[in-house]
Formats: structure tokens, sequence, C-alpha cells
């Protein structure tokens, strides 16, 4: 029998399977009480922020212990019909139950909220954590409220549960368990010490993970802030991050239908910032303009607004002297390139008509993601900016337009294909395999000028990874 010696034990060795999350856009959540200990050695593990989902277990009037459902945060209930069916309580008992769990709930939620906010989920990884689950109704509660609170993906993590909960487990994309055992008699039997963890105890773990998020902030020096940008008349919405000591900030040229909340482009800033790289992310269209498909599709326009954003950043005082990066995904890969094509001849770019005002900031590097550089059309020939085409390797369409693309550029390139990766490259590990290699091309030529790893274009070696 697999035996843990406290909860932070289960932590840390839960922590070693969770590793691969590393450097995503995870959001670690501890189920009081129990499972915040094993939490918060998760947490700083995976260098992530700790939160609570407050969940209540409805027990059985006669035995308590015995799981006939759960409540949570956001007025989410999960019942347990085989166990209500079994034990005959009545709707006056359940609701009698759930009242007093939901006047605990509001209670535990004031109390560990206190002084703190709660960790934004939208669009990222909710990481739920427990120290073990046997009916599972806590947990799946959990999963509903995280979904409610915009979570893209859910995951939920123990270090013990049953294998016909475990292998069956509604509610989360995936589910991370230590031990399963055929049948668990109770989750406390595989822990030498199963105390109970107080209220107290929870809000000295919350603090102290909120402390170490703030020490990483302010060690950085990282200004992270929401920006404005005109363009064309209108204000477009970024977020601009800068660690201390950048030597380059990449602009984010979106695809269609997203924009700077995008998980995925969100999960590569994280691995670029992470690299001393700043990192812009911008919406392109305004919220009124996003319905319009012909503006969407309208690459000039698009080029136009990312120029606009590098010659704003060329006024600003903490990044007038960075080197600029474009990283574009699917659609917006043929506007970066447009935009860079522009920058280097000058020319400008407007909406589609060759006209408009250029970058007045040089371009460095390109990256496309998943991209259609074959938009940027007849400019992919004046792209003097080293580019890098990164294509999954089942996403056989938009690999074979890349290859089409590639042979027009005159720049240093590379076509890197991510094995087993589609167009989203939602596959595991695809996302990360695709952020390294765009987190490199980036520090090679974002290099400041004349640093050991800066050289000219003509010097490097261009070629495929095929």
């Amino acid at each position: 029998m697999v035996v843990f010696t406290d909860r932070a034990d289960a932590g840390r060795q839960l922590a070693e399977q969770l590793e691969y999350l590393r450097g995503q856009d995870v959001v670690v959540l501890g189920l009081p009480r129990g499972g915040v200990p094993v939490a918060a050695e998760v947490a700083e593990t995976l260098d992530a922020p700790l939160d609570v989902i407050v969940v209540r277990k409805l027990g059985v009037p006669y035995q308590p212990e015995l799981a006939m459902g759960a409540i949570g945060e956001h007025d989410v209930r999960v019942l347990n019909t085989p166990v209500l069916n079994l034990t005959r309580v009545t709707d006056e008992e359940l609701a009698d139950v759930e009242a007093v769990e939901r006047a605990q709930l509001h209670d535990r939620v004031a109390r560990f909220r206190k002084g703190r906010q709660r960790v934004d989920l939208t669009g990222r990884i909710a990481l739920i954590v427990d120290d073990g689950i046997a009916t599972g109704s806590t947990a799946r509660v959990a999963c509903l409220v995280a979904r409610q609170l915009g979570a893209k993906k859910v995951i939920l993590a123990v270090p013990v549960g049953p294998a016909d909960t475990i292998h069956h487990f509604p509610g989360a994309d995936e589910v991370v368990c230590l031990y399963v055992p055929a049948q668990l008699i109770a989750v406390g039997n595989h822990y030498y010490d199963f105390s109970p963890t107080s209220d107290s105890e929870v809000t000295v773990l919350l603090d102290a993970a909120a402390e170490r998020m703030r020490r990483i902030t302010t060690d950085t020096g990282d200004p992270d802030r929401e920006v404005e940008i005109p363009a064309d008349g209108v204000h477009l919405g970024g977020h601009l991050r800068l660690p201390a000591g950048a030597t380059g900030v990449v602009l984010f040229a979106h695809g269609s239908g997203s924009s700077r909340y995008s998980p995925r482009n969100r999960f590569v800033a994280e691995v670029l910032n992470r690299a001393g790289l700043g990192t812009l992310l911008l919406d392109l269209l305004t919220p009124e303009e996003e319905p319009d498909r012909a503006k969407v599709f309208d690459i000039g326009l698009l080029a136009n607004r990312l120029a606009a954003a590098t010659r704003w950043l060329g006024t600003q005082p903490d990044t007038r002297t960075l080197r600029v990066g474009y990283f574009g995904a699917s659609t917006g890969a043929g506007a970066a390139l447009w935009a860079a094509a522009d920058a280097a001849l000058g020319t400008g770019t407007g909406t589609g008509t060759g006209t408009g005002t250029s970058t007045g900031t040089q371009v460095s590097a390109v990256v496309s993601r998943g991209g259609r550089p074959d938009l940027a059309g007849p400019r992919l020939a004046g792209v003097r900016a080293p580019t890098l085409l990164i294509v999954g390797g089942a996403d056989t369409l938009v690999l074979e337009l890349n290859r089409q693309a590639r042979a027009l550029l005159r720049c240093p390139s590379e076509l890197a294909v991510v094995p087993g990766a589609t167009h989203l490259f939602e596959e595991r590990g695809t996302l990360g395999e695709a952020a390294a290699l765009a987190r490199d091309w980036f520090l090679e030529y974002l290099a400041p000028a004349g640093s050991e790893t800066e050289q000219s274009p003509e010097a490097r070696a261009t070629g495929s990874t095929e």
C-alpha cells in the first residue's frame, strides 16, 4: 500500500507528476481544508498562484461521512443519486442539510478571501487539488465552479482515489492520481498523519503563497499592465509585460476569433517572459469590429494596426530602446509578415492598399505558429527579419502552405515541424515545444547589439529543420 507521511509529502510527490504543467498558465486550487496543504506544495513547485475553491459535502443526516452530494461557490450543487436512493433521504432532509452547509460555505468564503481577491481563472488552466477523493462529489462541484469562473481547462489532481471514480470522472478534462486502489476504504488510511487541517492553517498557506507570488513579481521588477494604443482613430486593448533587463519585446498578432486573452498565446508569452523577453498581447480589432468577418481577414488592416503598436512602443520610455519581434498565429502570421516587410522597405502598411506609415522601428525577428504566411502575398519577398515558421506535423494543408511561403522568403528562415500537432497545438506537450522554439529564436535574434549572440543575418546559417 502506498503511504504518504502527511499532506505536504503527498503534495511533493504529486508535484513531481505535474511538472509538465510548469510554465503553463495554470492556477492551483486547493479544496479546503485538507486539500490546501497538498495544493500549496504543488503551487510552489510549479511557481504557480494558489487559491481555493470552497466546497461543502452534503452528508447523509444519520451518517455524515457518507456524501449524498456537495455544494460549491456560485450556487453549484451536485447530487449523488445512488446514495440518495439507497439511504432514502427525503427532499426536506436534503434541504435542511444543504441550508446548514450553505451557511458554512458562505462563512468560509468570507474568511478565506478576507483581504485577498480571487485569482482570475479566465482562459487559464484550473488545477484542482485535494488530499484524496472517495465518492468525488466535492471534486465534481469544484470542477463545475472552475468552469463557471472561466477556466479553459480543468485538471483534477489527487494523491489517492478509487479506480471506479478516477477512471470515470465527469467534469475534469484530465485526472492525475498517484495511487488508484481497486477499492478505497478511507483516504486517511493512506497517510501516517491525517490530522485535521484548521481554517487558520489554510489562511497561513494562502498568505504565504500570495507573498511568494508578490516577491517573484517584485524581485523581477516586471511592469505588468493593461495598455490602450491609438490606431486608425480607434484604441486597441493590449497587455504589456516587461521582465527586468528585457532584451527585446515581442508583439503578438492573434488569429481570427482570438484576442489578447487567447490561452495559447498567453502560454507562449509566459514562456518568453520567463526567458527575459517582454511581450505585448494585443487586440488588433476593437470589440465592435470583431464580428465583421471582412475586417477579421483584412490582412492589410491588421498589419497597419500592428505597425501602429510598434510605433507606440517606440514612444514609451521603457520599450523605445528594445528590439522588436512579431509572433503571429494563424491569420495573424500573415499580418506579422506583411508589417515586417513594410517596416524593412519603409513603405508602411495600409488597409490592403499598400499605403500608410512605416513602423519607424526595425523588426528584428518573426515567428509564425500554425500560421498562414501565404496571406502576406507578394510582400513575403520583402521580409528581411529572420523568420521561423512553426507548423504541426498533422496540420497537412497549412504545412504545405508554409513550405510554399518559405520558398518566397528572401530572409534567413527555418521551417520547424512539431510531430503530431494539429492546427491549434492542443495535443499534450506540442504547444510547449512550439513555445520553446519561439523562445530560442527570439533570444537569438533580439539580443542587444554587440552581444555575443548577436550576428548579422547574413552570418547565420539558414535552413529547415525538416
